[in-house]
């Protein structure tokens, strides 16, 4: 006669004793292989197989199992009967490691079922038939054995959490905080994908693969975790999958979603949303740290930027001088692939000699042509993460800034860089840029202005032919500087009575037609200029005798055929 209670009470011995011995190390998976060993040491089984049920899902107690396995609890819970020993049900034995196992009990507590056991006997008759007190007693082991390895998991995992949040504390290094996130996720949910989505405006340049945050591509329960600051847990038929999206927020901003992707039937336990939710919490605090920090030392050294920047276009410098420095700046701060500078000539844009090679040619003209009709309806700064999904066709450039040169409210012009790259420049990058360029704009102004107001000094109102003072300089440099040079001095015969013949104005249109064709004949070789009321000079530095003869009578010939009413010319 078997003692039944005996049985039993060696069982809960052996696997108690077991576990007490274990405290320090804690429950572990051997825990469970533990139960299995005296199961068919105590019940003289000749195999038995431990599966926990999980969301619907029958899985091995333990890792160690790598065969491939998915069946669903609800396809075998209509065989069970309670807690009655049932032969093994026909959807285990689809799986030929399984095959040999005869019977199946499920084990459960207050009408909880927490795991199945399958089992084989050793002889046809058994020493040891488990009866429902019996299942009773290995089911109330096991859900001690269950709830110890979860308490010791649980409390692991609080202990990494602890762990982590303290090297959060110690360090400023985003790559470290990130790569950390990932692990400790990675190490807690093995079976699970983890991807980190930070949103536009952190800093590209990390060791970690992160994806950039999108409002038009990322899925309503993303976006609305983001938006909100709580966790959102969504079910996406098309990927088969569950995704739980936690909310990297620290206390000034959310940075970020930590989205963990489960198949689609589990489900969460409300210890595990806590898990997700404080790591990505204490990430949040630890990133926005880092990010704060790193901002104070780039705020100082953009004020650094930007008054040297101020400083030496506030030099009496050339706007071509401004621009190229301007260009550098850019390209330190910023890696830029192109960068353009556009000032406006009437209702058109004009490219400056700052302009890459790339604002040459007319592959250009989409990302000009888009800036110019921007600046048509608004003043504000241009930013564009990925300009590919604005057009359909294929650009070599993804990420824009533009900003507008503006003075007195009005747009003078405008820079731009591009970047092969989507999402290339932060928001950061932008703002500074912003600083950057309505520093420069008041002094290329300026500069601007002064060389109008000089042309004005050096140029004839009337002809727009040079001034005399202006001639006279350029005369007296050459002297000291040129080998040779010559001054052809030009007096419009009988002026006077052109003008009491046709009148003043007559006379004036006169004037402008010959500076007009003494600056087309002379080009850039020399000057032109009005040396007095009817008096016109050309001064041609470097030039030969019998060549500037040549050019004296040129000019003595052309003078009558380009007027009306004809005039001549005296030349000496």
């Amino acid at each position: 006669m078997v003692d039944y209670q005996l049985l039993v009470d060696r069982f809960k011995s052996d696997v108690l004793s077991f576990s007490s011995n274990n405290k320090k190390q804690g429950m572990t998976n051997e825990s469970f292989i533990k139960i299995e060993k005296s199961l068919i040491k105590h019940f003289v089984m000749q195999d038995c197989f431990l599966f926990r049920v999980s969301h619907d899902v029958l899985k091995p107690n333990f890792k160690e199992y790598k065969f491939s396995f998915e069946l669903k609890f609800s396809e075998v819970q209509p065989y069970l009967n309670g807690q009655q020993v049932i032969e093994i049900p026909d959807v285990f034995s689809a799986y030929s490691y399984f095959q040999h196992y005869t019977h199946a009990v499920p084990l459960m507590v207050e009408e909880e079922i927490l795991a199945i056991l399958i089992f084989s006997y050793e002889d046809a008759t058994p020493q040891v038939n488990l009866t429902q007190e019996m299942v009773k007693e290995i089911s109330s082991v096991y859900q001690f054995i269950l709830r110890s390895y979860e308490v010791q998991s649980n409390e692991n995992k609080y202990r990494k959490l602890y762990n982590i949040t303290d090297l959060f504390h110690s360090t400023m290094d985003i790559d470290v905080i990130l790569e950390n996130v990932l692990v400790t996720i990675e190490e807690n949910f093995t079976d699970f994908e983890v991807e980190l989505i930070l949103s536009n405006d952190q800093d590209r340049q990390t060791r970690v693969h992160i994806k950039p945050f999108d409002y038009l591509s990322e899925r309503p329960s993303t976006i609305e975790s983001f938006v909100s600051g709580e966790m959102k847990e969504d079910e996406v038929a098309e990927l088969g999958a569950r995704l739980l999206n936690a909310p990297i927020k620290g206390r000034q901003a959310i940075y970020g979603i930590l989205q963990v992707k489960a198949p689609i039937d589990y489900l969460f336990s409300n210890t595990e949303k806590e898990f997700i939710r404080m790591l990505a919490q204490a990430s949040g605090n630890a990133l926005e740290n880092a990010k704060l920090y790193h901002q104070s030392h780039r705020l100082v050294s953009d004020l650094q930027l930007i008054n040297e920047t101020s400083h030496r276009l506030n030099m009496k410098l050339s706007i071509n001088e401004m621009l190229l420095f301007l260009q550098k700046q850019l390209l330190k701060s910023f890696q830029p692939m192109e960068i353009g500078f556009f000032f406006k000539e009437g209702d058109d844009y004009k490219a400056t000699k700052a302009c890459t090679n790339f604002f040459c040619h007319d592959s250009s003209q989409a990302y000009i042509e888009h800036v110019e009709k921007h600046f048509e309806v608004t003043q504000d700064s241009l930013f564009i993460a990925d300009f590919s999904r604005l057009l359909d066709e294929e650009i070599p450039f993804k990420s824009i800034m533009a900003i507008p040169m503006i003075v007195e409210e009005r747009i003078n012009g405008f820079s731009i860089v591009l970047h092969e790259d989507p999402y290339f420049f932060s928001f950061d990058s932008f703002k500074l840029m912003q600083s950057l360029i309505h520093h420069s704009s008041l002094a290329i102004s300026n500069s601007i202005l002064r060389n109008r107001l000089q042309e004005m000094v050096d140029r004839d109102h009337l002809t727009k032919l040079y001034a005399r003072r202006f001639s006279d300089n350029y005369v007296e440099q050459s002297i000291q500087q040129d080998d040779s040079g010559m001054f052809l001095l030009i007096d419009i015969d009988n002026f006077k009575k052109v003008n009491d013949t046709y009148g003043h104005q007559i006379g004036d249109e006169v004037l402008v037609q010959i500076g007009s064709a003494l600056q087309q004949e002379i080009g850039t070789r020399g000057i032109c200029s009005r040396w007095g009321g009817e008096e016109l000079a050309v001064y041609i530095p470097n030039i030969l005798d019998h060549e500037a003869t040549k050019i004296a009578q040129m000019v003595v010939d052309i003078v009558p055929q380009t007027t009306n009413p004809s005039v001549t010319i005296s030349a000496g």
